[in-house]
């Protein structure tokens, strides 16, 4: 039987290993394998496969809204009339609240994104016979193991 578990890299790791030697495992028989975790850059614009949640129009169209309704009402007394400078106001609003976003992803993308919570950071595969496989089992979930998987041969 293999199990399988994945751990932060810390010191209850070592602990487990050296816990499961003490029950007569073989330190042959336990693989301890490092993860390398993404530490990508974030990409602004999102494309038709791929979306990362962030929206960047979301302040720009309600400024659109609100400086296009400002300025049509100010273009019944200018010469080009309400409706051009209604399009001219929506699209300075747009312009606007656009780059104000932008700028707000820009300035928190600087920081690395990880994600929330513990990341598992090492396997542990262990093979073991069926008749200790609850003993080990128990010993990685109380050395805090962040997942767990049985495999019988």
């Amino acid at each position: 039987m293999q199990i399988f578990s994945t751990f932060e890299n810390h010191v209850f790791l070592e602990i487990a290993i050296s816990n499961l030697e003490k029950i007569g495992i073989k330190s042959e028989d336990i693989y301890a394998v490092p993860l390398d975790n993404r530490e990508e850059s974030r990409k602004i614009f999102d494309t038709l496969h791929r979306s990362d949640g962030i929206s960047l129009i979301d302040i720009a169209m309600p400024l659109a809204t609100v400086f296009a309704v400002v300025t049509a009402s100010i273009g019944f007394k200018l010469s080009w009339g309400p409706i051009y400078w209604g399009l001219i106001g929506a699209v300075g609003g747009f312009m606007i609240g656009f780059l104000i976003r932008l700028f707000m992803v820009l300035k928190n993308t600087k920081k690395k994104h990880r994600l929330k919570g513990k990341q598992s950071e090492v396997i542990l595969i262990v093979d073991c016979d069926e008749a200790k496989g609850e003993s080990v089992e128990k010993i990685l979930w109380e050395h805090f193991a962040l997942g767990l998987a049985k495999v019988i041969k």
